[in-house]
């Protein structure tokens, strides 16, 4: 049996001695090749829980391995450039140009100017952009949807086997975030990449995931396919949350 891509057993980590904890006891895996949705409110350990699993968060206690490494006896910086990492508005460097932004791991890695040219102008068509046209500018000359877009395609510049993605679609109004979610689903059943996806937006979780880890107060209270959880939604906090969010 292939080993899971991310595994965090029994994970604990307290910001502050006088309030909860951020995980408490957290246990989740992701399949090679799957999408992994973790979805709760504000301050359900989404976020915490994703910055364990490329060493921006080290817990007091438990086990975090990511792509067969125990997180925190790998080398973070060799770590995390297998990695892709996609945040809200794409995280992009406003002074680099769109296509220094996409090659920057590459650039890092060492790979040559051309490949990296090559490889960069290959990611934008990817992600529906003219390449052409916005490879010189600026991350400001850039509408929302178009930073989400850049930041997507410098997460998959180096082909990393696996995407953290941090409410990477939170910013964009509804239009576009609808596009650009349609754009990431048809990358990742071409791609096969397996990613790991923070979200507080039910709907969407429902439409990306092949499995959806709902959290609260820093632990999995259900976990299941995005059929299972609608369709039989734990009672108590994954009823409510569920029935306040769809119609």
């Amino acid at each position: 049996m292939t080993p899971p891509v991310v595994a965090l057993t029994d994970v604990r980590k307290r910001f502050d001695p006088a309030a909860p904890p951020a995980l408490d006891g957290l246990t989740v895996s992701v399949p090679q090749g799957h999408v992994l949705v973790l979805l709760g409110t504000s301050g359900s350990g989404k976020t915490t829980a994703l910055k364990t699993m490329n060493g921006l968060v080290r817990p007091d206690s438990g086990d975090v391995r990511v792509l067969g490494e125990d997180v925190h006896r790998a080398d973070p910086v060799a770590l995390r450039r297998r990695i892709g990492y996609v945040i809200q508005e794409g995280g992009l460097f406003p002074h680099f140009s769109v296509l220094d932004n996409v090659v920057l791991v590459p650039r890092l890695l060492g790979w040559p100017l051309a490949r990296r040219v090559e490889r960069g102008m290959e990611l934008l068509r990817l992600v529906r952009l003219d390449a052409d046209l916005v490879r010189g500018r600026r991350p400001a000359d850039l509408s929302g949807g178009e930073r989400q877009r850049v930041g997507l395609a410098r997460a998959l510049a180096a082909s990393p086997p696996l995407l953290l993605m941090d409410e990477p679609f939170g910013a964009l109004d509804p239009l576009t975030r609808r596009r650009v979610q349609d754009d990431f689903k048809e990358l990742h059943q071409r791609l096969g990449t397996t990613a790991v996806l923070v979200t507080h937006d039910v709907p969407e979780a429902l439409r990306l995931a092949d499995e959806i880890a709902v959290l609260d107060h820093g632990r999995v209270v259900q976990q299941g396919t995005p059929a299972e959880i609608r369709q039989s939604p734990r009672a108590g906090f994954v009823q409510e949350f569920l029935a306040a969010a769809l119609p």
